[in-house]
């Protein structure tokens, strides 16, 4: 589970259910709450754990779902979680994290052993410069604190708000601790870069997530040792005050580690046609 000192685990308060209780800390900001990428990977944490407790064996995790209810700051934060399926190969789980009584998460993974199949590899990391070739991109602190706790390498001339034709960002990534890169940490990354949209943009504006799935591959499996990502985050359609980002994550060595889709909603409703 992505952690530091200042991220907090303690035991349920009395009278709750068994689960986990998280006091995310303030570094981990976006806009006016806590990354969903973090908030979603702890969920992921949250499942792992319970099926631990029950003495479940170690699964890799194939899909997780995230639905953000609520924004998430630094109050505790309980997770409940408990088994909706447990097979022979496959194992389904829920999470639920409530915040002062109010629901703030709810959301699901699919566990699954790693098994023999055929072999197929439809979209191959792009040719880009390695991440020492490509300079440092500072994110502003006032709406993305969490960056502070991630190097971002931008792989192609686009840039968050700099007025570009295509809604698409590309950037090496990595901690700033330099951690391997699992499914916990994926999960994060797959939500670090900003809105796609941004990158036609020239001033920002809030483009928050409302539901974020993130499908694993099995090039997770054995924990890629190298702590880079690539990263690729595009906006697939904008209307009506929603969009759908898409984003793709490689690790250092071009096997793919994750796909990702997320329902994001626009708060001012101007067309991405038209930027402001």
């Amino acid at each position: 589970m992505p952690n530091s000192a200042a991220d907090t685990v303690s035991p349920p308060p009395a009278g709750a259910a068994d689960g986990t209780t998280v006091h995310v800390d303030r570094s981990w900001w976006s806009w006016n709450g806590a990354q969903g990428g973090y908030v979603a990977a702890l969920a992921l944490t949250a499942m792992r754990d319970e099926r631990a407790a029950r003495g479940q064996g170690e699964l890799p995790v194939r899909a997780l779902s995230a639905h953000f209810l609520a924004p998430v700051d630094e109050r505790p934060l309980h997770f409940s979680a408990f088994a909706l399926r447990e097979g022979r190969r496959t194992s389904m789980s829920s999470v639920t994290a409530v915040q002062g009584g109010v629901p703030a998460l709810t959301g699901s993974a699919v566990f699954g052993r790693t098994g023999h199949g055929p072999v197929y590899d439809g979209i191959p990391a792009p040719d880009v410069p390695r991440p020492e070739a490509c300079p440092v991109l500072a994110l502003p602190s006032s709406l993305a604190a969490f960056a502070a706790r991630l190097e971002i390498r931008p792989a192609t001339g686009a840039r968050p708000l700099g007025g570009g034709q295509q809604a698409e960002l590309l950037a090496w990534m990595r901690f700033a601790d330099h951690r391997p890169l699992d499914a916990e940490t994926t999960v994060v990354l797959a939500d670090a870069l900003p809105p796609a949209l941004f990158a036609l943009w020239t001033e920002a504006r809030p483009v928050p997530t409302a539901e974020l799935t993130v499908h694993f591959t099995d090039a997770l499996d054995a924990r890629p040792a190298d702590s880079w990502a690539l990263v690729r985050i595009r906006t697939e359609h904008a209307g009506g005050g929603w969009g759908v980002d898409d984003s793709t994550i490689w690790s250092g060595d071009g096997r793919l580690l994750a796909l990702a889709r997320q329902a994001r909603t626009i708060r001012d409703g101007l067309s991405a046609k038209h930027p402001r």
